[in-house]
């Protein structure tokens, strides 16, 4: 069973598509699963021929259990049970399965001593069969010769597992070492996957769209026909990191010697919550998941106009359904004129929109930073009509387009040389002054927030800040940024001006001791002279981290930046 969510801890059997002794070819959908987000298909990644179904439909199998073995015809395939029967000893499943009565008895007498000899002739063919499991998955396989393992790398400094988008080998393609094998997703951006190594593509071990650990197996690539299946058994079942020492014989197990096989072969068992229209005689093409949405509902799935492939209904489908609806009498205004009646355009509903690998760590890291850091706020305004004819005049001469924001990033820069306190990290045990200004721009992604990084940004003229700040606002956008790119920031600036935000407060980004919050430039009427003008007026909002920058020198930076945005000139100097 593959992880196909972030969040998934098991998946119930909606369909099998295939029955023991079927011919399978990679592609072929085997089954479809109900997960905690969704109902999904279950694609098969090899081929042979369908030799054991370990998990009847409307049964639910934890992540890593067996769903079926694929092989040869007439292979014996018990060996490969047996090597994962000791991850399955160590789930309590027995809220989850319904076991037969013949096998909870069973399972109840092999697990209890017993004294007399009828009980022992009884329990000795369990007890044997639980020293082989023992034996087998203690054992360590070694990887067949030839072969390499490609795990997961660690991609980024706060990267804990990946998200596959795409393979871009197949099982059975030929690797060079410099072959792009996959693209992830990570918190901060998608990137590519590098094999390293020469041969045979051999195993895939995540399904594009699914996720995985730092260091997990992804891939195995060796020479054309190596089988290493009793490996990736034993590395899922743990056998190849620790020895398993429990004489407990698998639930799993049970069933499958039990029951299990005899289901397997036999014919599924009909569940009572199966909605009417797939049992009619002629079948309508719909994914589970719309099918039960609509007996929700109440809706006819056969009225249902599928967009799916081959007119298949999905959840799409059922969602922005509007049922055709006798229309009621209208009723009379008293005036004389017709008050039509209201007729809901659509269902009441909702969208579960899974978390991206970024949406997790900017709440991960955004919670962190709130709840731990003690936060306080200034906020200053700033005159821009000096920053206005300067910049009009510098665009005229630049070779690349200064925006506002450049203004901002270089003005920041200079106050921090000249407030070190405020260029600073918090350390648990020791505060950090970095010698070094690198200033990180927020840029806002369908994915979510990420932070550019413009490196020693107090020792670059504004072009050179505007052009770089265009690169990597790009990348960001089409998710092209390397680590080093949206790493190491000493400070970061977050604006919102260019949505006629005027003022706001911001989290600070970690491990940054402060964060400034741009709204827009707002005309104003002031006090000049005897009378009164009109001036160009932006606030900017500070958040500190107390524990770094106390009132006073965040007023005093503040200060300092206002003087080099109200006469940018002396950015120039």
């Amino acid at each position: 069973m593959p992880r196909m969510s972030d969040t998934m801890t098991e998946g119930v059997i909606v369909e099998w598509h295939k029955k023991v002794g079927d011919k399978v070819k990679p592609g072929d959908l085997l089954a479809e699963v109900e997960t905690d987000k969704a109902t999904m298909e279950l694609e098969s990644y090899n081929e042979g021929t369908l030799l054991y179904i370990g998990v009847e439909k409307g049964k639910s199998v934890q992540v890593d259990g067996i769903l079926a073995v694929v092989g040869k015809e007439g292979e014996d395939y018990k060996a490969m049970l047996d090597a994962a029967s000791s991850k399955q000893t160590t789930q309590d499943t027995s809220s989850k399965l319904k076991k037969p009565a013949v096998g909870s008895q069973e399972s109840g007498a092999s697990q209890q001593p017993t004294t007399n000899d009828q009980s022992k002739t009884e329990d000795q063919p369990k007890t044997e069969d639980t020293k082989a499991k023992t034996e087998t998955s203690s054992a360590k396989v070694e990887l067949p010769a030839g072969a390499k393992e490609i795990r997961m790398p660690l991609l980024s400094d706060t990267m804990t597992e990946g998200k596959i988008i795409s393979w871009n080998k197949k099982i059975g393609d030929l690797v060079k070492s410099d072959d792009v094998l996959a693209e992830v997703e990570t918190d901060k951006a998608t990137m590519e996957v590098v094999g390293y190594e020469e041969g045979t593509l051999l195993y895939i071990g995540v399904e594009a769209g699914n996720a995985a650990k730092i260091n997990e197996i992804i891939a195995i690539v060796g020479k054309a026909g190596t089988d290493v299946n009793a490996y990736v058994a034993a590395e899922k079942a743990g056998g190849n990191v620790k020895q398993v020492t429990s004489s407990e014989p698998a639930v799993g197990s049970q069933e499958s010697g039990a029951g299990g096989h005899e289901s397997a072969v036999s014919h599924q068992p009909t569940t009572t919550d199966q909605p009417p229209a797939a049992t009619s005689d002629q079948r309508i093409k719909a994914s589970p998941l719309a099918k039960k949405l609509a007996t929700d509902k109440g809706i006819d799935i056969s009225k249902v106009t599928g967009s799916g492939d081959g007119g298949r209904v999905t959840k799409k489908d059922i969602d922005e359904y509007v049922p055709a609806s006798t229309t009621p009498a209208a009723a009379q205004d008293p005036v004389g004129g017709v008050i039509k009646p209201f007729v809901a355009s659509t269902e009441e509903g909702h969208t579960d929109v899974p978390l991206t690998q970024m949406r997790k760590t900017i709440a991960r890291r955004l919670v962190e930073s709130k709840f731990s850091a003690p936060h306080f706020y200034l906020t200053m305004e700033i005159n821009m009509d000096n920053a206005i004819n300067v910049r009009t005049q510098l665009n005229e001469l630049s070779p690349v387009k200064i925006s506002f924001n450049d203004f901002i990033i270089k003005a920041v820069a200079l106050s921090l040389r000249q407030h070190p306190d405020v260029n600073s990290s918090w350390m648990g045990e020791f505060i950090r002054q970095n010698h070094h200004i690198h200033i990180g721009s927020a840029v806002a992604t369908p994915e979510g927030l990420i932070v550019p990084v413009i490196r020693f940004a107090d020792q670059k003229s504004l072009s050179q800040i505007a052009a770089e700040a265009k690169e990597l606002y790009g990348k960001a956008k089409d998710k092209k940024l390397q680590p080093k790119e949206f790493s190491g920031n000493t400070f970061t600036i977050s604006n919102l001006g260019m949505m006629d935000i005027e003022e706001f407060t911001a989290i600070i980004n970690p491990p940054d001791s402060a964060i400034l919050a741009v709204g827009r430039i707002k005309e104003t009427v002031v006090k000049k002279g005897e009378g009164f003008g009109q001036s160009n007026v932006m606030k900017l909002t500070m958040s500190c981290d107390h524990r770094t920058v106390d009132g006073a020198v965040g007023a005093a930076f503040l200060q300092t930046l206002k003087k080099y945005l109200e006469n940018p000139v002396t950015m120039l100097l």
